[in-house]
């Protein structure tokens, strides 16, 4: 198991390290979420990850199969519950050990930030892959 936090460290989680993909996202969305030029994230089944100290002091935005979900005290987004709740994204960065799985590829760079280059050689896609 690989263990997780906020940057306040009121939230701690724990998630299996047997991730299923691995990419970094520059929708707007995400940028907007993380405040930087994009979001690694890391996915999995949701019964996979558990919060297991604070969960009263979560802030959910979003419906309870489709949300983002942060710490309450400092905000940081931890997860993003997905594909109608079945799975989640881990923000990668929030993660304290270090998980076997590494981005694979950048999606929805046809809406990345323009100031942003992306300097690797990952696969890009204008949106999701199909």
């Amino acid at each position: 198991m690989l263990a997780g936090k906020c940057y306040c460290g009121a939230v701690h989680y724990e998630v299996a390290d047997s991730f299923l993909y691995a990419l970094n996202c520059h929708c707007s969305n995400c940028r907007r979420t993380t405040g930087s030029a994009f979001k690694p994230i890391a996915g999995i089944e949701r019964g996979k990850l558990t919060v297991t100290q604070g969960r009263d002091g979560l802030m959910i935005y979003g419906e309870p199969d489709q949300n983002n979900t942060h710490c309450r005290a400092c905000g940081s987004l931890l997860f993003s519950v997905v594909r109608n709740g079945a799975y989640v994204h881990v923000a990668m960065g929030t993660l304290v050990d270090d998980p076997t799985i590494r981005p694979t590829e950048h999606i929805f760079v046809g809406s990345k930030a323009p100031w942003y280059t992306i300097a690797d050689d990952l696969p890009q896609y204008e949106e999701f892959p199909g």
